[in-house]
């Protein structure tokens, strides 16, 4: 491979043994990946589909300094680069004719290859779909007053309120492909499918809120998502939930317990700073629509 390069492949296996390490490193800012490339690897070829088979390794001086790869839906994900290297990723791959629909990232990485897309392209301005805060757990704390009732994990007999309430979440924030994957019976196929779900219940029994929590890949788990019933928000059973979830993923070993959260939402943002989350960085999701790629 040239310095400061990119290495293109197909292969999940190969695009691991060149970037395994690198994602780990840093388990709370690459936790999307870490998940998404875990999910596909365990999936096999069925979960890879022709959407989402490409990866991309960068090097210089022969360390890996970024990955990006490409989400079912077509969406690139790209770790942290610098403006130039944003742009010089854009070029390659518009040669290639690879046209993602979107791209995701850190704000200044997302925000810099979709400038850069935009010229190369030709296409419309890019459409920012998505914002977020990235948080992670220092230390945790219970919040005052915590309300009557414990937490308890979901099992096969809940399945019809997890789906339903997870559909409800989706509704919320807009997040149709879920939606439609939901609808559709393909639970499976859902960013929902592998999570560990655990309810905080009221002393009669009765769930009340939900929180789920990824499997714990490179010391990390994702608490995602978090959702009451409308009608039941507003008295500490998000924040009990959460508490439960985060206490069981340090207890299972987790060095990184990381949760998105909206930035628009300083309820959800206050109270996941009360439980010992403390903010890292912002996330931004553009997508994308074509005119005519510019002749290099």
């Amino acid at each position: 491979m040239l310095p400061d390069d990119w290495h293109l492949t197909e292969d999940i296996d190969d695009f691991l043994a060149r970037a395994g390490a690198f994602l780990r490193s840093r388990p709370a800012l690459h936790n999307t990946p870490l998940t998404d490339i875990e999910k596909l690897r365990a999936g096999g070829a069925d979960a890879q589909d022709a959407e989402a088979a490409l990866f991309g390794v960068l090097e210089s001086g022969g360390e890996v300094c970024a990955v990006f790869y490409r989400r079912p839906g077509g969406h690139l994900w790209i770790t942290s680069l610098s403006t130039g290297r944003a742009g010089a990723l854009a070029a390659r791959l518009a040669a290639l004719g690879h046209f993602p629909s979107g791209v995701l990232g850190d704000h200044d990485t997302a925000t810099a290859f979709a400038d850069a897309w935009q010229q190369r392209t030709g296409g419309t301005t890019p459409d920012p779909f998505w914002r977020t805060h990235l948080y992670r757990l220092g230390t945790l704390a219970t919040p005052r007053p915590s309300p009557e009732g414990q937490g308890r994990h979901a099992g096969p007999q809940d399945r019809e309120v997890v789906v339903r309430w997870c559909r409800a979440f989706c509704v919320a924030v807009g997040e149709q492909r879920s939606i439609d994957l939901i609808d559709a019976g393909a639970w499976s196929d859902s960013r929902f499918g592998d999570r560990h779900f655990t309810f905080w219940e009221t002393p009669d029994g009765t769930p009340v809120s939900m929180a789920a929590a990824t499997s714990m890949v490179g010391g990390m788990i994702r608490v995602d998502p978090v959702y009451t019933p409308a009608h039941l928000r507003g008295r500490g059973y998000a924040g009990a939930v959460t508490v439960e979830v985060s206490r069981a993923a340090l207890a299972a070993g987790a060095t990184d317990v990381v949760l998105f959260t909206d930035p628009a939402n300083p309820t959800s943002n206050a109270l996941y700073q009360r439980i010992g989350y403390v903010h890292l960085t912002d996330f931004t999701g553009y997508r994308f629509a074509y005119g005519t790629p510019e002749a290099d």
